[in-house]
């Protein structure tokens, strides 16, 4: 073992005096009480409180394969063709319109929103469709401009319980809209959202189709790793989030997607210290996952999850986070959802079968230095031990997968506007480099992404 030096324990004991001597965050008990006051009680009429917001997004990504080919783009006689390049040049834009709710012991609501994209980048070989990034013709040619209702649904209301009925956004650990692209997701079905509760909520919900980012039509549900065209016609989920201390959440969530699997999930993320000295915070993440019905995925038994440790001083965070799959299979969620909340989910997900990971991030907020709502992050995972030889099922493309290695790094900037006429406008670039051995799935290759979405309120 290396011997410590006198400046390294200089700032341990420094940074643990600091600790010491921080206001800390409360680490009382948050004993459970219901709310004081009913959100449909305070209701102001169905006209009286209704809006018509929305957004412009303006999304470009530019990819370059660094070894092999990981891209294929339509000719016109038909015929296709690898390719080392990507790009993909989008407007997206949403309008919605959302009613107030009615005033009464039950109040009612709705929600409509429009989805528009057009396509800036239109070339064929450019953009290497079809892909979930630009929509295109099954030939290939990119779709110019296209809209369809993203979201459209009827809401009644008891005290601070909700019942949604109809296409919606919906954000849990394992079904979540995701907004990664120039237009999110969406899911058509019935959800239930109660908080009555000041530290406890619950939901439930169950859902027939998913809106995809880039598609005009409705979807069965598919898995993101899975075999393609095996779908299903229902995912259902319920959980409960609760906050026992005031200085730590937790939740507990299942869900079963017929025929697929039924997945568990348990998170919990807790603050000690004061973060203008020093504080520190601990996140876990933890799926189970197994096989279900007439198991279209195979056979699953896979247990995953992550854990983070992140310390704050005024301006800077620096965080480790460990992950690990354990099972022969990928650690699996449903395709056009965020339904992965594992701290090493990047550009990879890092949950290759039996793979280990190990990231190490660093955030500057430039807040303390005067200029609020510009940040700067900088990011470097590795993944090893990816051993798929094991794998018996067929759902999976994994039994060549023998010690497989990957690592990603990644560096960003970000800032939000913080008044006048353009706030919380926001702009983000990203340069991301991903390195793989030959047999892991997401390749060589580099992206940069710059992202502007602009918010407007109408009414």
């Amino acid at each position: 073992m290396r011997p410590i030096t006198t400046t390294a324990l200089a700032l341990s004991v420094s940074a643990f005096s600091a600790l010491a001597q921080a206001e800390p965050a409360s680490q009382a008990f948050f004993p459970l009480s219901l709310k004081a006051s009913s959100e449909q009680a305070e209701a102001s009429g169905f006209f009286e409180g209704q809006s018509l917001t929305g957004s412009t997004r303006n999304w470009y990504a530019r990819e370059r394969a660094t070894r092999a080919p990981l891209w294929q783009y339509s000719k016109s006689d038909g015929s296709r063709h690898d390719t080392h390049s990507r790009d993909n040049w989008v407007q997206g834009t949403i309008l919605n319109y959302s009613s107030g709710f009615t005033q009464g012991t039950v109040g009612f609501a709705t929600e409509v929103a429009a989805y528009n994209a057009i396509a800036l980048e239109r070339g064929r070989a450019a953009i290497a469709g079809p892909n979930n990034r630009t929509l295109t013709h099954s030939d290939g040619d990119p779709v110019g401009q296209w809209s369809k209702a993203g979201l459209a649904n009827i809401k009644a209301r008891i005290s601070n319980t909700t019942l949604t009925v109809g296409r919606q956004s919906l954000d849990t650990p394992m079904i979540a809209y995701i907004g990664n692209r120039a237009l999110p997701s969406s899911f058509q079905g019935v959800s239930l959202h109660s908080a009555e509760f000041d530290n406890l909520s619950f939901d439930l919900g169950s859902f027939d189709r998913v809106s995809p980012r880039t598609e005009q039509s409705l979807s069965k549900f598919r898995s993101e790793y899975g075999a393609a065209g095996v779908e299903t016609d229902r995912a259902s989920t319920a959980g409960v989030n609760y906050q026992p201390f005031k200085s730590l959440t937790t939740s507990l969530y299942a869900t079963k997607v017929d025929d697929f699997w039924n997945q568990y999930y348990f998170g919990a993320n807790h603050v000690l210290g004061d973060s203008a000295v020093l504080s520190l915070t601990t996140g876990l993440n933890y799926y189970k996952t197994v096989d279900e019905g007439s198991k279209k995925m195979g056979d699953i038994d896979n247990d995953t999850y992550s854990l983070s440790f992140g310390l704050t001083h005024q301006a800077h965070t620096l965080t480790a986070s460990w992950q690990q799959v354990n099972g022969n299979e990928y650690f699996d969620y449903l395709h056009e959802t965020n339904g992965i909340y594992l701290a090493n989910s990047l550009l990879s997900d890092f949950n290759g079968p039996n793979e280990k990971s190990l990231q190490l991030s660093y955030v500057l907020n430039m807040a303390p230095y005067g200029v609020p709502g510009l940040k700067f992050n900088l990011y470097n995972a590795r993944g090893w031990g990816i051993d798929g030889t094991h794998y018996r099922g067929n759902a999976y493309n994994v039994r060549g997968m023998d010690g497989e290695t990957h690592y990603e790094w990644g560096i960003g900037t970000s800032y939000a506007v913080q008044s006048g006429p353009l706030k919380d406008t926001s702009i983000r670039a990203t340069y991301t480099a991903h390195r793989a051995s030959k047999a892991q799935a997401d390749g060589s290759l580099d992206e940069l992404r710059i992202v502007t979405t602009i918010p407007f309120n109408i009414l």
